[in-house]
């Protein structure tokens, strides 16, 4: 009765080591400065983003321009012209921030340029690390960039370079 509890546990513990999970680790940093595609899209972003801001600042200098013109003439103004003159600079900045919101905003066009220029890197990249993953057998394939909680991993187990291979960008 001993030894068939005993072999019990034995095929019971074997089995669990049957179904040891493979895991991989990518360096999302790593393969997107090896794409081409993505440093020009990034700096088709930086352009655009430069001259969004460009106009920004021009707005933000005009309004600037219009408070010290009004800051030297206020003691020739009537009540009536500084108060127009006031609402015309709380315009300009008020038009500097709106555009600032248009481009730059968590739902600007900044946000929705940058999604449709990554999103088909991403997904491809995406879909190399699924084709690997399930080609070896891997569970789980974690990225190494934004992982904090990763202190140490064996080289052995970075496939960074065959997704760089399977996107057609050999190393």
């Amino acid at each position: 009765m001993k030894k068939i509890i005993a072999l019990s546990c034995l095929l019971f513990l074997c089995s669990f080591a049957g179904h040891a999970q493979k895991f991989a680790l990518i360096d999302m940093e790593y393969i997107l400065k090896n794409i081409p595609a993505y440093e020009m899209t990034n700096e088709q972003l930086n352009q655009i983003s430069k001259k969004w801001q460009n106009e920004v600042d021009a707005i933000q200098q005009e309004a600037q321009n219009m408070y010290k013109t009004y800051q030297s003439d206020l003691v020739f103004l009537s009540a009536e012209m500084k108060s127009k003159r006031e609402e015309a600079i709380v315009q300009k900045e008020q038009e500097a921030q709106d555009l600032k919101r248009k481009y730059f905003g968590p739902e600007g066009e900044l946000f929705k340029k940058r999604a449709s220029l990554m999103n088909p890197i991403q997904d491809e990249i995406y879909n190399a690390v699924k084709e690997i993953s399930e080609d070896k057998g891997y569970q789980m394939v974690m990225d190494r960039a934004s992982s904090r909680n990763i202190i140490f991993a064996s080289p052995k187990i970075d496939i960074s370079d065959e997704v760089l291979i399977k996107l057609g960008y050999s190393k």
